[in-house]
């Protein structure tokens, strides 16, 4: 079915983007389109081309109804003007036509959707784990490393999505920490501080950091346990260590990606072991076909995808209010 094409390219801004989405809206979103069309091998990579001052990043996708782009620029110098390092815009376009029907802000875009597809993997994980093998405390707790927009936005969606979880954050900057625990106070989200040595009372851990070197020493982490290491994409990115890949049931968003961008895992083996190993991806993860193992800890790597982009937009296009 051919849809309209508007008079004015309608916009929605980063309220109207938030506002058109929630938290298990997307991932369930996510998940229907993971059990319907969507294989994450076939997603487009990302592109780069360099501009005087940083990069333009572009990433594709299509779909059957709708397809998309998200055009951002990388400017590595803006945060030190007090600018965003990474700004940009998604425009929707539908299939058939491929005729523009809307854009909207790319960042609010990216925050909403990668804890979205974050939280997705989490739970199914969590849904796979073995009887016995998860610690026997009471209370369960979610560990995040980060104090930047996809740390809070991680934190919204696990308090959201991961009901009667005890939160806490663990940053390099205590005023960020406690800024960013004020903020969600706000909000009604209770958030403690932590340290990188209660990883091993976390359930489920959570790096959503830029950092090139591990986080934590990944020995501590316990058996039954999530991380999700999704905060950087590139070769040379580190949130974890060898030692906890080495040691965890891996799930990627896909196998094609992480080959291309995912740092934490190519160090701890080389590319051709993780063609032989073939680890689940997002698909089968939903699908029943990632069976864990008694007593380690599983992996979930995740780079960011444009097929989650598309699905999002989709989801805000049909949804929203529009400007």
């Amino acid at each position: 079915m051919n849809l309209p094409r508007p008079e004015t390219l309608p916009y929605f801004d980063r309220t109207a983007v938030r506002g058109a989405v929630s938290w298990s809206t997307a991932v369930a979103a996510l998940e229907h389109a993971l059990r319907n069309d969507v294989d994450p091998e076939d997603d487009s990579p990302r592109l780069f081309s360099p501009v005087p001052n940083g990069d333009f990043l572009l990433m594709p996708a299509a779909g059957r109804r709708y397809s998309g782009i998200k055009a951002l620029t990388v400017a590595p110098t803006n945060p030190a003007r007090e600018l965003e390092k990474i700004q940009g815009v998604y425009i929707l376009f539908d299939s058939d036509t491929l005729s523009p029907l809307a854009t909207m802000d790319g960042n609010e875009l990216t925050a909403i959707r990668t804890p979205a597809t974050t939280l997705l993997a989490v739970k199914q994980i969590l849904a796979s784990t073995p009887e016995g093998t998860r610690r026997g405390n009471e209370e369960h707790r979610v560990l995040v490393f980060g104090t930047g927009v996809q740390a809070l936005n991680h934190l919204r969606a696990a308090h959201a999505l991961l009901p009667g979880y005890s939160l806490a954050v663990v940053g390099r900057r205590p005023q960020h920490v406690a800024e960013l625990i004020s903020r969600l106070d706000s909000e009604g989200v209770e958030v403690h501080p932590a340290t990188e040595r209660d990883v091993c009372e976390a359930d489920v851990v959570i790096c959503a950091t830029s950092s090139s070197t591990p986080l934590f020493d990944g020995g501590l982490v316990s058996p039954g346990a999530v991380v999700a290491a999704i905060g950087q994409h590139g070769l040379d990115a580190r949130e974890v260590d060898a030692r906890l890949v080495l040691r965890s049931d891996v799930v990627v968003e896909g196998r094609a990606s992480a080959l291309r961008e995912a740092g934490d895992l190519i160090p701890a083996r080389s590319a051709e072991e993780w063609k032989a190993i073939r680890p689940a991806n997002l698909r089968d993860l939903v699908t029943g076909d990632f069976v864990r193992s008694p007593g380690k800890p599983a992996l979930y790597a995740g780079v960011g995808m444009a097929w989650e982009d598309l699905v999002t937009a989709a989801l805000v296009y049909e949804g929203g209010t529009r400007s």
